[in-house]
């Protein structure tokens, strides 16, 4: 019982933990939308801070951790559920309790590191050991391996995918997280329910629409 509790304090700490990381992400992928050069000579030095300063680089091994962990915790999670629950209801109809994202928590992580793979590999592989070049302030050019990367159909189509899918992973997410740290009172369930799809539909979406609009910028 104490070990179940563990788990799920660990599992809602590392959700929020990667919360905060996804908004940090989020401020430097928003300079995409600057204009050209001033996006250019922006993002590439928000990639250099990040790639070279040792306290981030202390926190972004914090956030692979993280990323790890969130994941081994909710496979071992589920994994004691459905032991626990060994023999089947006689009567159980769970949409009448929970949504269907509540309830496919497990395959929208699976998407979400699927593709978070994927995106390793596209961006942070090559930003460390492909062949970059660099702009005209001197770093390395990861604004080109960007417009490379949004300039194929296939992987704006599934950047957008996996993006819908944390979505609907965060409206869970968020507000489980909260009620795992006890904070269930009804003024304050309602309002963490509220900030819950704020923080997930506006952080995905702008996720989301990132690639699409580099996808079209680029060919006006």
């Amino acid at each position: 019982m104490q070990s179940s509790i563990a788990g799920k304090l660990w599992m809602a700490a590392t959700g929020l933990f990667l919360c905060l990381f996804l908004l940090v992400h989020l401020f430097g992928n928003l300079q995409l939308f600057l204009p050209r050069p001033q996006g250019q000579l922006q993002f590439n030095f928000y990639s250099h801070l990040l790639s070279s300063n040792p306290l981030i680089k202390i926190a972004g091994l914090a956030t692979y951790a993280g990323i790890l962990g969130h994941a081994v915790l909710s496979l071992l999670l589920t994994r004691r559920n459905r032991a626990a629950r060994s023999v089947p209801y006689a009567y159980s109809r769970p949409q009448d309790a929970s949504p269907w994202y509540a309830r496919n928590m497990g395959i929208l992580g699976t998407v979400l590191l699927i593709f978070l793979v994927i995106h390793m590999k596209t961006f942070w592989y090559e930003y460390h050991w492909g062949a970059v070049g660099v702009d005209s302030g001197g770093h390395r050019d990861l604004y080109a391996v960007v417009l490379a990367a949004f300039d194929r159909e296939w992987y704006v189509a599934l950047y957008v995918v996996a993006m819908a899918a944390m979505g609907y992973h965060l409206l869970h997410g968020v507000e489980s997280a909260f009620r795992t740290f006890g904070f269930q009172p009804r003024r304050f369930a309602r309002l963490a329910h509220r900030l819950g799809v704020a923080f997930a539909v506006g952080v995905s979406a702008l996720f989301a629409i990132i690639p699409v609009y580099v996808y079209l910028v680029q060919r006006w």
